[in-house]
Order: structure tokens, then sequence, then C-alpha cells
């Protein structure tokens, strides 16, 4: 119709017609439709996601007082940030369950959000999730800003959440006295001991795919340290990482520090290699009164 635009794709017999959402898949020699295919599919997802309006936003995460572990703590906070920062409502929903509503992820599957008809688990699913929306932190970013911004997210991310599974699984002492507890509570005795022999062996293999898993303690302080000295020296006198409005990052470096800084742990290394950096500290007293409710450190 020339009333209409369309694109018209083809592969071999298949020709993919695109007529705003509408995606039709026509089987030439026997003239009759058939299911869509995978890049037929993702286009309609992405249509349809970009149309529908941000209503109903439900975030899931373990209970914060009784069966949350620091690194799901870190990233279900990171992603409540992230989201605050966009200026998107959502509800918080506690679920003893809330690591096994999602199929994929790369660490700890936390937190699932669902938002309408579509999911995703996880800081960076998430973002793409948002930014497919038309929703975007780092618009305002030169090319190379956000190239950048991208090298220090990867940083943040894999040095403290391999260094939080490290302190909460490799050290006796926080395993025996926090993990492993708050790991077995919602469930009876017998399911207690088979979800923490089926969480450490995971986190081991996570620990060891990552060569993370022979480090000494002092090696992982050090990995911190490094860390916290990158950022430290990114941030220098600014509100936030890259000037006077937060980005992706921020939000993640926050949910890291500020979970480290406010868990009581039998092993406080991590948290007294953060408070060498004042900088960070106060960031994230910045970013907590901006946010959230105020915390005391």
């Amino acid at each position: 119709s020339n009333s209409r635009k369309s694109a018209v794709l083809c592969f071999g017999k298949f020709i993919f017609l695109f007529d705003n959402k509408t995606l039709l898949q026509i089987l030439l020699h026997k003239n009759s439709l058939i299911m869509p295919s995978i890049i037929g599919s993702e286009y309609l997802r992405q249509e349809s996601l970009a149309e529908e309006p941000w209503r109903d936003a439900e975030l899931y995460q373990p209970y914060e007082a009784e069966t949350i572990l620091l690194p799901e703590n870190s990233a279900c906070l990171a992603v409540k940030t992230y989201l605050q920062m966009c200026k998107l409502p959502f509800d918080v929903k506690f679920a003893t369950n809330a690591e096994y509503m999602s199929s994929g992820g790369r660490t700890t599957k936390l937190p699932f959000l669902r938002v309408g008809a579509f999911f995703a688990s996880e800081f960076e699913p998430i973002v793409n999730l948002v930014e497919n929306k038309g929703i975007s932190l780092t618009e305002d970013l030169t090319e190379f800003e956000r190239s950048e911004a991208r090298a220090y997210l990867s940083l943040t991310d894999n040095i403290f959440t391999y260094a939080e599974l490290y302190i909460s699984y490799m050290d006796e002492d926080v395993y025996e006295n926090v993990t492993k507890p708050r790991t077995a509570s919602a469930y009876n005795p017998l399911l207690g001991v088979i979800q923490n022999w089926r969480k450490k062996r995971h986190a081991l293999k996570q620990l060891d795919a990552m060569d993370w898993k022979d480090l000494t303690m002092e090696e992982v302080v050090e990995k911190v340290a490094t860390c916290c000295n990158t950022l430290d020296s990114k941030l220098g006198d600014k509100p936030f990482m890259f000037g006077d409005k937060p980005v992706e990052l921020d939000a993640m470096a926050f949910g890291h520090i500020f979970s480290i800084l406010t868990t009581p742990l039998p092993n406080n290394k991590l948290a007294e290699t953060i408070r060498m950096y004042p900088g960070l500290v106060e960031f994230c007293k910045r970013v907590e009164s901006k946010y959230f409710v105020q915390f005391h450190f």
C-alpha cells in the first residue's frame, strides 16, 4: 500500500514485511503464514517495549532483614538507585524465591524487574530495558564519555561483585555467621542444608572461573583498593562521576559501596578499605540523601 510505509527484508524463501508494529512472515512456496523468526520477534518486542507506558513496575528481591546476602543487596540497591535517578516509579516486592524468577543472569540474577508484560533481571539488562523506552542517563555525554562510562561500570561491577562473593563464601567467619544462616533462614533444616550447598557451589564456580578463588584476603583487598582509587580519581570534586548529573556508573558504585559500608560482617576489611577514600564515602552520603531517606554512616 502506498499510504503506509513498510520495509521488506528477504531471507531465502521468506519475506519479512515490517509495517509499524506488524511483522508478517510468509512462506512463498506454500503461500501460508508461519511463526515469526527470531529477528521478527525481537523487532516486535522492541517496538512494543518502546510504546508500552511505564506502569505497574515491580522490583522483586530477597527479604533484607532475614535472607539477602551482601552481593545480592548491592545488586538490588544499584538497580533501585538507577531507577530513582531515572525518576521511574516502582514498587519493591520481597520474595524468598526472587533469584529464581529469571532463567538468566550473570551473577546474582537479582533484582527481578517486571514492567507490564516485560521483565529483566540484573543491572545491565534492566538498563537496556529502560533505554529501549527512550530513557537514558548518558544522553548528554559524548561518545567517548559513554565508552569511558561503560568501562568504569564494568570495572566497578566486576571488582566489587567478586570481592563480595569472596568474603561471603571464602571467609570462614562470614560464611558461618552470616552467609550460611541467612541462606537457610527461609527453609526447613534439610532444605536449608541443600540450599547452602547449592549456593556455595555456584559461588565458588564463579570465583574459580574469574580466577578469584585462590586469592588471599590481602589480594582481594588490594583489588578493591585499586578500584576505589580509580573511582575516587574519576569523581574528584564533582557531585557525580561525570559531572553534575548522575549516570549508570553512579548508581552501580553507590549500590556496592553503600552496601559494604552498612552491612555488618565479622570481617570488615572491605569497609575499612573503602573508608580510606573519604571522597567516596561523601559521594554515598550525597547520593543517599538525594534519592533515599537519610541514613547516617
